[in-house]
């Protein structure tokens, strides 16, 4: 059960949500919004004073007055000219994460909301009613406007939903549901479009993901490691200790691990160093995941924070207008996701090229007969184009800055851009591991009848019986896409 209105964990909530648990509000939570809520509109009846988005306009219109009879309609007019996102659509399980982490921050009790909001929020997630979002829309500032647009249309009837397995209007998907729409209230509608939580959903599921990847990456290593004949001496303790970073231990660690009671690890070497891909992986490797605790502290802030704006603090009985929209530190911290998950599929291809280079008593390009047949050359190619186009993905967003809104949002974060291009990257990082994967099985082959560890054997039994040792050449492309690595490595 996921309660809405607890601080939670990036892993505790990714896995929560993977598994279906349903959602509910917390009683503290739902005092917190409710008192809140009255707090606000016994503030704007008797003050005439402007308070941004709740009787003004917004961005650069925010000296003009809204009167009081327009207040809910200047909401939902809110709400429909911010939904003009384009490009694809925002992966369903990222939408469905979106939704949770928009009513944990309105549940926080700063936003203004009434409480029907926060329930149907939480209902669509229950329901599995999923808002129809683009990926193309967002700054990074004033919040992820056109996304979280798109994201609340829904909860007035409006926009398109996935429901049941079907793409249908999100009228007839609450009907359905047996859910009815709700009526904006003054603010609402800037409380659920101003925050981050485009760029948190793509944040949740990226930390969780490269979480993941690491332990991938080192367990795939440590196999091409014992392919290529590679000596151990490089993940010995004692090197790591007088250069003690937590990642570069705790992968040196593991790689000793995954090749204990390896033969090949055991023989004796013929060559005085190894090439960096396989001496250096601790170092590299072990760097990507100490930037990984970094930005999975950064993101736990910010899951668990209020974003919107303006902020509504009822003890102190004031409302202020200031800038926690603004996703500059989520931006930086995607483009350092971005930069160091870039890095795993970096190395990896390195080691695919040496594995296929005819050293170390394997064959060239790892197939019997070279030349006839060309193995896994164009392999390769492929890991080498991945890598490229991830070196590309790897520009910095956050350096960027688009003056928007008559120059009232003069400084904007990129960070959703910085999100949608890091999964891409997340995506590519997986790829090449894969035929990283394949590449080192189909190396062992030729190390037999020595064995590696028996944690890598049983790997290489598991894979023997979805890709069996290519003797001749085979449309390699068709076992690439369909071998699926997480039912092997976990």
């Amino acid at each position: 059960m996921i309660r809405i209105g607890e601080n939670y964990t990036i892993l505790a909530l990714q896995k929560a949500v993977n598994e279906g648990e349903r959602a509910i509000l917390t009683e503290i939570a739902m005092s917190r919004i409710h008192a809140n809520f009255n707090f606000l509109h016994g503030f704007i009846e008797k003050s005439s004073k402007p308070i941004y988005g709740v009787n003004t306009g917004f961005g650069s219109l925010c000296d003009t007055a809204i009167a009081k009879s327009d207040l809910a309609q200047l909401q939902e007019n809110l709400l429909k000219s911010h939904a003009c996102g384009m490009g694809e659509e925002v992966p369903q399980r990222i939408v469905a994460m979106m939704l949770l982490l928009k009513a944990q921050s309105l549940s926080k009790g700063y936003s203004g909301v009434q409480l029907q909001t926060v329930q149907l929020l939480i209902d669509l997630y229950n329901n599995d009613i999923i808002p129809v979002v683009y990926q193309l829309g967002s700054l990074g500032a004033s919040g992820d406007l056109a996304p979280l647009a798109h994201l609340s249309l829904p909860l007035i009837g409006l926009g398109e939903v996935y429901y049941q397995n079907k793409r249908m209007n999100a009228a007839d998907a609450l009907s359905a549901a047996g859910l009815t729409p709700i009526n904006l209230k003054a603010k609402e509608g800037l409380a659920l479009i101003n925050g981050t939580q485009f760029m948190q959903a793509y944040g949740v599921y990226l930390i969780a993901d490269l979480h993941k990847l690491i332990y991938q990456a080192n367990t795939i290593a440590a196999l091409s490691i014992d392919a290529f004949d590679a000596g151990l001496s490089p993940f010995l303790p004692q090197t790591h200790a007088i250069r003690p970073h937590v990642g570069q231990i705790h992968c040196a660690a593991q790689i000793r691990k995954l090749l204990e009671g390896s033969e090949i690890a055991a023989n004796e070497k013929q060559f005085v160093q190894d090439p960096y891909s396989f001496r250096c992986v601790p170092q590299v490797h072990g760097a990507t995941y100490d930037a990984l605790q970094h930005i999975t502290q950064v993101f736990e802030i910010e899951i668990n924070a209020v974003t919107d704006n303006p902020n509504v603090f009822e003890k102190e009985e004031m409302v202020i207008s200031a800038g926690n929209f603004h996703g500059q530190t989520l931006a930086l911290q995607l483009d350092f996701l971005c930069i160091a998950a870039a890095e795993l599929a970096n190395i990896s291809e390195r080691r695919i090229y040496k594995l296929i280079a005819g050293e170390r008593g394997l064959p060239a390009y790892l197939i019997s007969k070279p030349g006839l047949n060309s193995g896994f050359m164009i392999a390769q190619y492929t890991a080498a184009s991945i890598v490229s186009q991830n070196k590309q993905y790897c520009t910095p967003a956050s350096v960027d800055s688009i003056m928007s809104s008559n120059g009232q949002e003069d400084h904007v974060s990129m960070g959703a851009n910085a999100a949608t291009k890091a999964y891409k990257v997340i995506e590519n990082v997986n790829r090449v591991l894969t035929i990283e994967l394949i590449t080192a099985a189909q190396a062992m082959h030729f190390r037999k009848p020595k064995k590696t560890s028996k944690i890598l054997e049983t790997i290489l039994q598991q894979m023997k019986e979805k890709v069996p040792f290519i003797e001749q050449d085979v449309v390699l492309g068709e076992i690439l896409n369909k071998l699926n690595k997480d039912e092997i490595l976990g």
